[in-house]
């Protein structure tokens, strides 16, 4: 959609894209970053100008500036935030629908934060993954988890350098496990150390997620 958009800025020629967070359908993006290489003569403005009047509301670009020599919004990135909303009241509302899984019921948000703690730092995912293609791997560095309560939505906040397919959604869907009492929070050390996929909770709906913001500069300190 986005590089369809460029392409008349570009003498027809769609750039190709390179974006920081990879988003499956029905995921949100609240500070996607994005690059792509294109003539010196064109001004950032123009851009953010002429691809707000393609694309909004659906996309809104909210800043467009030059990059220097080398950048890449995927391969430059340091960090990367997720916010996961889980509404818990017992009818849904139609005005977030479209942002939040619907799961009334309470949960206990003491167990959750215990289960947490097992998946910071650098751990395999693989339980947490769906299998990627080789050689990509699924060692990541999860720098912090947060669970908070806003209203009625139970909110996950997960930050990391960054993350396999579906790992926050499989994150969500074990943590929601040890908040209604399905599995003890200390049994997800085992569940990260299994390896595999059956062994963790169910993939929360993709509605629920959206990326957040994406961290350039000097990565965080990583925990021994």
């Amino acid at each position: 959609m986005v590089e369809e958009a460029l392409a008349p800025l570009m003498g027809g020629s769609a750039p190709r894209l390179s974006v920081a967070g990879r988003t499956d359908a029905g995921v949100h993006a609240l500070g996607q970053v994005a690059s792509f290489l294109g003539p010196d003569a064109l001004a950032p403005e123009r851009v953010q100008r002429a691809l707000n009047a393609r694309l909004a509301p659906e996309v809104v670009i909210r800043g467009a500036r030059r990059a220097p020599g080398g950048f890449d919004a995927r391969h430059s990135a340091t960090g990367r935030t997720y916010v996961y909303r889980i509404r818990t009241a017992d009818l849904p509302d139609p005005f977030t629908t479209r942002f939040v899984w619907h799961r009334p019921g309470p949960l206990a948000i003491g167990s959750m934060r215990r289960a947490s703690r097992a998946l910071i730092g650098e751990h395999d995912f693989a339980s947490f993954c769906r299998r990627p293609e080789p050689p990509a791997g699924t060692v990541r560095h999860v720098e912090r988890i947060a669970v908070s309560i806003v209203g009625d939505e139970v909110r996950i906040t997960v930050r990391a350098h960054a993350f396999c397919h579906q790992m926050v959604r499989s994150i969500v869907g074990t943590l929601v496990w040890a908040g209604d009492g399905r599995v003890e929070p200390d049994a997800v050390a085992g569940i990260l150390a299994a390896g595999d996929r059956s062994s963790a909770g169910p993939i929360a709906p993709p509605q629920g997620l959206t990326l957040v913001a994406v961290r350039y500069g000097r990565p965080a300190e990583r925990s021994l």
